[in-house]
């Protein structure tokens, strides 16, 4: 079946293939160290530095840019990394699990920010540019997708085998086991169904014939408003950065900690059902509502819509509802919110990586992106503890501010991202 014209066929698990893994390394392993007697501290702190390598991939974006295609690059790290979660279900059982699975998450970290770069730089010059706006929500909720199925199915799995065994450690390295297994067959459906004319696609960027490593490094930084943009993209996300990191203990510690007291299965259900469901609306709406009207028109709405939701889990911490349709409601509203916004940050990192060698832009874009993550993840376990839970969140809120007053600030085409009325 030839698939190069039909972005549906492959769009969507090609993606999948960069959220899932990201999922495990950085949201799953979260829950998987809290439930095998690891530390809200240290979970912050190392669980935090797995997303170095998103920080500085940057530094070898310009090989892949250079170098093969972006294909083969995506379907070896692909393949990297469901071999390195295999390793880690092989690993859990042994003495000193903690270090060993930290190493082998490192090594797939390094390949799934590789595969990243070469994925998106795929999708750039594979899908025509009048397409792109219209695929960003798709692309951006597949990629959530991806996340709800690790925090959501992967851990309704792993919640099942614990009841079942009655043994976490056995429950998590069964569940491992079977995520790479999974991570194998995407990869062999994207061997199968991308597209193959990538040559075609890249012959604009084989014909400019004074690229090299340094040049494409110096032409990001020469951007216009750079200084803003990167001030921008690191502190955008400096209250999700938190919440991530914490939302899971939250929900998993027991009241008498300010937690809500779940179990993993309960956990795994809230967010593999609907949430979702609430995250796939709001990301192919998001997409729709900029390539009807242009990111202009939408960034700051979307960005609201996106940090507003953290006031559900304030008032989850501070009521503590003993009815579980209140967290429902909750998660339903914030993966919505996120869903629908997150498609007006990526649609900016798109225009911010415009011109020549948009692959290692974009990917630089990310990194700094991925910086803003780290940084403050690492240092969240640290606050919780010293906060509780109720004004954790609080903090959080207070922490999407400086973000959202920048954004007013950006410049960019009125009608970026708007779809051309001719197609």
């Amino acid at each position: 079946m030839k698939t190069d014209n039909k972005p549906w066929f492959w769009i969507p698990l090609l993606n999948f293939a960069s959220g899932l893994p990201y999922a495990i390394i950085i949201s799953v392993s979260v829950i998987m160290y809290k439930n095998l007697g690891i530390s809200n501290e240290d979970i912050g702190v190392y669980t935090s530095l797995l997303y170095l390598p998103w920080v500085i991939k940057p530094l070898w974006s310009p090989l892949i840019e250079l170098i093969g295609t972006k294909r083969k690059w995506f379907l070896l790290m692909q393949l990297i990394i469901s071999i390195a979660f295999l390793l880690v279900g092989f690993t859990i059982p042994l003495n000193g699990f903690f270090i060993m699975t930290l190493s082998i998450f490192w090594v797939a970290a390094f390949a799934s920010a590789s595969n990243d770069i070469a994925s998106d730089g795929f999708y750039l010059l594979v899908l025509p540019e009048d397409k792109q706006s219209f695929f960003i929500g798709i692309r951006s909720t597949f990629y959530r997708l991806s996340m709800l199925a690790g925090n959501g199915l992967v851990v309704l799995f792993a919640g099942y085998l614990e009841h079942k065994f009655g043994d976490n450690t056995k429950a998590w390295s069964y569940t491992m086991i079977c995520v790479g297994l999974l991570m194998a067959f995407i990869t062999v459906y994207n061997f199968i169904f991308t597209p193959k004319n990538e040559v075609n696609a890249v012959k604009n960027h084989k014909e400019i014939p004074n690229q090299s490593f340094g040049t494409i490094f110096v032409s990001f930084f020469k951007k216009k408003q750079i200084g803003l943009i990167l001030t921008f993209i690191l502190v955008f996300r400096l209250g999700e950065s938190q919440l991530l990191k914490m939302l899971s203990p939250f929900l998993l510690d027991p009241k008498e900690l300010g937690g809500m007291g779940l179990d993993t299965e309960a956990v795994g259900i809230i967010y593999g059902t609907c949430g979702v469901a609430a995250l796939t609306i709001g990301g192919i709406l998001g997409g729709i509502a900029i390539s009807k009207q242009g990111l202009t028109k939408w960034m700051f709405p979307m960005f609201l819509a996106m940090h507003l939701p953290i006031l559900g889990f304030i008032l989850l911490a501070f009521f503590h509802p003993t009815s579980i349709y209140y967290i429902y409601a909750v998660v339903i509203v914030e993966q919505f919110g996120y869903g629908f916004g997150f498609t007006a940050f990526m649609m900016y990192l798109i225009h911010v990586a415009e011109g020549e060698s948009k692959t290692a832009h974009y990917a630089l874009s990310t990194g700094f992106m991925a910086l803003g993550m780290m940084l403050p993840g690492m240092l969240s376990g640290y606050i919780q503890k010293f906060l509780g839970y109720q004004n954790f969140f609080i903090w959080v809120l207070i922490a999407t501010i400086p973000g959202l007053i920048l954004s007013r600030f950006l410049t960019f085409p009125k009608d970026f991202g708007k779809k051309s009325e001719e197609v």
